[in-house]
C-alpha cells in the first residue's frame, strides 16, 4: 500500500498546502490573506507553516511595505512535488478500495 506523506497528511497542513498549490509557480500569498482564507488562528497557522518550512515544502519570504513587515508564503518546488505525490498516493489508495 502507498503511504501518505505524514507532513502533508495532517488536516491543517493539507489545507495549507492545498491552498498554496492553487497559486501558479512563482506566486505567493501574504500571511494575513492565507489566514483569512483558511480561517485559522495566527498561532495555529504559524505552527503548521513551520513544520512545512522545516520539510522545505513552503518558502517564507519576509519583506516590508513602507515600515510594515509583510510575510509572503509560497509552495516550493519540493512542496509542489510532494503535494502531487500525495494526491497520486491518495488516488491510488482510494482506487484500491472495493
Amino acid at each position: 500500500m502507498t503511504e501518505l506523506d505524514p507532513v502533508i497528511h495532517a488536516q491543517a497542513r493539507l489545507r495549507i498546502v492545498s491552498a498554496l498549490a492553487t497559486l501558479d509557480s512563482g506566486e505567493s500569498i501574504t500571511f494575513p490573506r492565507l489566514l483569512e482564507l483558511l480561517d485559522m488562528t495566527a498561532g495555529n497557522l504559524s505552527t503548521h507553516l513551520r513544520k512545512l518550512e522545516d520539510a522545505e515544502y513552503v518558502e517564507v519570504t519576509k519583506s516590508h511595505q513602507g515600515r510594515t513587515p509583510v510575510t509572503y508564503l509560497a509552495l516550493s518546488k519540493v512542496g509542489r512535488r510532494a503535494f502531487e505525490d500525495y494526491t497520486e498516493a491518495l488516488r491510488a489508495l482510494l482506487g484500491a478500495t472495493p
